[in-house]
Order: C-alpha cells, then sequence, then structure tokens
C-alpha cells in the first residue's frame, strides 16, 4: 500500500521520498530542531540511516513518517512520524520536528488532528504517546491543544551532551 498524501489547509504531509535526504540532514543537523530532538546527524551520509529508518517503520507496518509540506510551494518545512507501533497492545509513539523558520506559528496545532485521525486509520490503535524533554514547553503546548496528558515524568531517562535529561510522556487514549 501507497503512503497517502494528506491535505490540511495550508499544508500537505506527503511520504518522504529518497531525494529528501537533503532536506531530513537540513533539519536534524540544525541546532534549533535538534536542541529538543533524540535524533540528529553531523552529515549527509549518516543522514541515510535516518532515511532507511523511514522506510523501514514502513515496510514493516511498525509505523509511517510525512514530510510536512508548504501546500502553496511545495517547501519541505518539517516532519512527523509515528513509530514503534506494538499491534497487541494498540499503541504508537509520536514525534515531530519542524525548520526553525517555521516554529511557532502553529503549524502542528493544525496538523497533528489530522495526523491521529490517519495513524488511527492505518493502525489499529487505543494509545498513542509522546515523550518530550522537560524543557521543550512549545511542544508540551501543541500535544495538550491535541489533548494529550501528561502522565508521567521519566527522571534522568537520557543523556545528551554529557547532561541528563528527563521527559514527560504524553498519551492520547483514542476510545474515551
Amino acid at each position: 500500500m501507497e503512503l497517502p498524501a494528506l491535505h490540511i489547509g495550508d499544508y500537505l504531509l506527503n511520504a518522504i521520498q529518497p531525494i529528501d535526504q537533503a532536506f531530513i540532514f537540513r533539519g536534524l543537523s540544525d541546532p534549533a530542531v535538534i536542541k529538543y530532538y533524540g535524533v540528529s546527524y553531523n552529515s549527509f551520509d549518516a543522514t541515510k540511516e535516518q532515511m532507511d529508518f523511514y522506510e523501514r517503520i514502513w515496510a514493516e507496518k511498525t509505523g509511517v513518517s510525512w514530510k510536512i509540506v508548504l501546500q502553496k510551494t511545495l517547501e519541505p518545512i518539517g516532519v512527523i512520524t509515528g513509530y514503534y507501533y506494538q499491534p497487541r497492545h494498540q499503541r504508537i509513539e509520536i514525534g515531530f520536528w519542524l525548520l526553525p523558520a517555521f516554529q511557532g506559528k502553529g503549524i502542528l496545532t493544525q496538523v497533528l488532528p489530522a495526523f491521529i485521525q490517519q495513524l488511527s486509520v492505518l493502525f489499529n490503535l487505543h494509545r498513542i504517546e509522546a515523550q518530550v524533554e522537560t524543557a521543550n514547553k512549545p511542544c508540551c503546548n501543541v500535544l495538550e491543544k491535541a489533548g494529550f496528558q501528561q502522565e508521567g515524568l521519566l527522571r534522568d531517562y537520557e543523556l545528551k551532551d554529557g547532561k541528563r535529561v528527563s521527559l514527560f510522556v504524553y498519551s492520547l487514549l483514542l476510545d474515551n
């Protein structure tokens, strides 16, 4: 099954293609993008690992990734992903990022509900989860506007640049 494109107001969600590797590298090497994001790359070639991840999760039906595109110009501005789908538990984790020029403009608040709806079409879901660095208040706000509830704190959960980072756990239950 080919990944459907989604039209959401001024934005499109399109399948990520091999030709998008330069865009993915641009995002995942930008300090403003990776400040709170768990994945980063120091070279274009290393970004192939992320491209393989996007392709693999769709092929294995364990997730899906779309690039967020401006409908008027077809310029890619970000990525939104559902991953680690666990059919037995009917849950998936999500993550997203935008290039710095597009952050704080309400784009994810507009895109996230349609993304969630499409996830529920593609996967048998009860729970959608997100893990967010505690300092990433804008991401927390986006999730809360979409109906996610903060349900816990993972203390010193990750090591990033030699420092321990705590994460909030957010969830959205679909059949409540």
